[in-house]
């Protein structure tokens, strides 16, 4: 009641509204400072705490130089100007101080400690600006009331910034702002109850309540205008990172180079789209798309070109689309769309629309290029129920349609498809075969055909799939230099097959196979010679076999890297001759160790006069190059006989020994015991053989 009675008695009223709306206003501000200094870190945090710091020390120091001006005492009143200045910086220091604390988190009581902090950090500016406070009569004050503002204002302070660090509760923000004023103006009026002044001069006239009341007026001016600094910063800073964040969502779900949804944003897209889809029982198409010429257009224009044409197929799809349509930007040259349909002939139309605008030509620059595409289409849900299998049959069906020439859009169709799904399986697998350590090797003798002596051995990759068993090399190969894992598989079959020679008692020739992918990626002639280094095989034990392909490709660079390896005194030989169109050719341009004459010719030699008379022929231009000759595929008695008799050099084949592993092939020949030579079981869709 003293209290209550010292405010309502003691104190110009209008004055005590006008510094509680300070105190209110600067509370307010405080908090949300603070909130925002709890989000940063470093030097960020220093400075949000430092402007947390100011607007509560100006703010409780506007409040309490108010309240001051509002205590009617009936005598001349002066302000020690140093004073009441430390007074204001010793607010600011006290609360920063505190702040720091509670944002340490360390100890656990932080936040309450860090409170009580600037509680006291209050109360010494109050107790500083009252020996500022100069007034003509005597000054007693009762300690008591001192005391007991001290502890109101650090235990309600503790109080406040518990709950707006910890928040326990929903209305803990608004429950903060309470308990802080209430410190504030608990402070302040109980210790202007423990102090009573006894004028000196009775003379009113002395006391300028007009004066007064406009200094108090100017201070709350002056203290809303620190507060609205901190306000606009917090309001900017705010601002700042909400475009920020915006752009940084936008960065994320968009693509960069043509503004189009990316990746992230059609996965979120067909993930409700299904789910509605579900719901009211339509039908959604998943639509992939890929570019057909854009690689020519980078190759030969370069990438800004290429990015010109992306930019205007983006523009082109962006104003394509209509309600309940969707276009993405998936990957480098790849597109993606989806559309929710009830009849079949909405479907057909957004795809006609798709095709329309992929072959309209594009101008950049000086010149016009028409790019293309591929569509492919599943639908939901006959083709698939959930998103990744909708997405993964469209792809299937887009790869259908670019290997079709004349069809630009295929649809699904499981019976087609699904064989290229397995192979993509299957292509997936062989990638970690080799550290697996599902491969091995095979070895298949080679013989004189005169004396029967054993020459060499042909090594062959085999693969045992921990599902399908033994894939043979006319499954894997294609699929291995297809998918480019032909380069790993190849240097595993090479290191390989040289440790395992190189141990060998017998100094045995053996001949590798090499891919035409190896020449056209990879520093053939370093590998091999870092290989023949590494275990330790001589460079003559070595061979290497390539088709006639493998030169077609890229016959000048090749052939420079035949001359690299056989300059490393490891022989070439040239596999599968008499297949190609360029025999002649290409054996004039390199000159080979060896011909290997291809299987085909064998299997019909004993029946066929022209095979026969090719065999002849291949046997007899051998001779005249000094080039020994090899055939393969040789599985009966009159076969080698007929080699014999030709004057065949060597020879390999079922009937002279079947390909075995390592621990085998110095072991006598049992073939009939042999399951090696077995086909595949077909439980893979077959693909065109191109390998032994």
């Amino acid at each position: 009641m003293r209290v209550l009675s010292c405010i309502v008695t003691e104190h110009n009223l209008w004055l005590v509204l006008l510094a509680a709306f300070v105190c209110i206003s600067g509370g307010w501000i405080t908090l949300g400072l603070l909130q925002r200094a709890e989000k940063t870190q470093g030097l960020q945090r220093g400075g949000w705490i430092f402007l947390t710091a100011v607007a509560a020390g100006s703010s409780v120091w506007c409040t309490h130089f108010i309240a001051m001006l509002a205590y009617e005492v009936g005598a001349p009143v002066t302000f020690d100007p140093i004073l009441t200045m430390a007074s204001f910086l010793l607010a600011v220091a006290g609360s920063s101080v505190g702040f720091a604390v509670m944002l340490s988190r360390t100890p656990q009581l932080a936040p309450e400690l860090g409170g009580a902090g600037v509680g006291l950090a209050i109360a010494t500016m109050h107790y500083t600006g009252m020996m500022a406070y100069h007034v003509d009569g005597i000054v007693e004050w009762n300690q008591s009331y001192v005391i007991s503002s001290v502890v109101l204002s650090a235990t309600l302070a503790a109080f406040a910034f518990n709950q707006a660090i910890r928040r326990p509760w929903r209305l803990a923000p608004q429950a903060a702002l309470v308990l802080f004023v209430l410190a504030v103006v608990a402070l302040h009026f109980t210790a202007m109850t423990a102090v009573s002044v006894t004028p000196l001069a009775n003379d009113a006239g002395l006391v300028d309540s007009y004066a007064l009341r406009a200094m108090a007026v100017a201070v709350a001016g002056g203290g809303l205008l620190i507060i609205g600094t901190g306000v606009a910063s917090y309001m900017i800073d705010e601002r700042a990172s909400r475009e920020s964040i915006e752009k940084l969502q936008h960065m994320a779900l968009n693509d960069l180079l043509t503004g189009l949804p990316n990746r992230c944003s059609f996965s979120d897209y067909l993930r409700g789209e299904i789910e509605r889809a579900k719901e009211d029982g339509a039908k959604l198409a998943v639509i992939g798309i890929d570019l057909d010429r854009f690689k020519e257009i980078n190759d030969l224009r370069g990438h800004k070109a290429g990015d010109q044409a992306l930019k205007a197929i983006g523009r082109r799809l962006a104003r394509l689309i209509k309600d309940g349509e969707f276009v993405a930007r998936v990957g480098g040259d790849e597109f993606a769309a989806a559309k929710r349909f009830l009849n079949q002939s909405e479907l057909l139309d957004f795809v006609a629309r798709l095709e329309k605008t992929m072959f309209e030509p594009i101008r950049i620059d000086d010149f016009e290029t028409v790019t293309g595409a591929s569509i492919g289409v599943a639908v939901y849900p006959d083709d698939g129920i959930d998103q990744e299998r909708l997405v993964s049959n469209a792809d299937l069906a887009m790869y259908r349609a670019k290997a079709d020439i004349g069809r630009a859009v295929c649809f699904y169709e499981s019976r087609m498809d699904e064989a290229a799904r397995a192979r993509h399986t299957l292509a997936q697998d062989l990638h970690r075969a080799v550290e697996l350590d599902q491969l091995e090797l095979h070895y298949q003798v080679q013989t004189s055909v005169i004396s029967g002596e054993i020459c060499g051995y042909e090594v062959l990759a085999r693969w045992n799939h921990p599902e399908y068993g033994q894939v043979p090399p006319s499954e894997f190969i294609p699929i291995a230099e297809e998918s480019g894992t032909i380069l790993m598989i190849g240097e595993w079959v090479l290191r390989t097959a040289c440790r395992q020679a190189a141990s060998w008692d017998r100094p045995n020739k053996i001949a590798v196979n090499l891919s035409p992918v190896q020449f056209a990626h990879a520093d053939l002639a370093k590998l091999i010679h870092s290989i023949l280094l590494e275990t330790g095989l001589s460079p003559a034990r070595l061979e290497l076999e390539i088709t006639e392909s493998t030169i077609i490709a890229d016959k000048s660079r090749t052939l420079h890297v035949l001359r690299q390896i056989r300059t490393l005194g490891v022989t070439i030989a040239i596999d599968d001759f008499g297949t190609g169109y360029s025999s002649l050719e290409t054996l004039r341009s390199f000159p080979f160790d060896k011909i290997k004459l291809d299987r085909s010719f064998m299997s019909e030699v004993e029946r066929s006069i022209q095979a026969k008379a090719i065999v002849r022929a291949v046997l007899a231009l051998g001779k005249s190059l000094e080039i020994p000759v090899l055939a393969e595929g040789v599985e009966t008695n009159h076969q080698l006989e007929i080699l014999r008799t030709e004057g065949c050099d060597e020879a390999q084949g079922f009937f002279l020994g079947r390909p075995k592993p390592v621990g085998q092939i110095f072991q006598p020949d049992h073939a009939a015991d042999d399951g090696l030579g077995s086909s595949f079981s077909g439980r893979i869709p077959p693909v065109r053989m191109r390998r032994r």
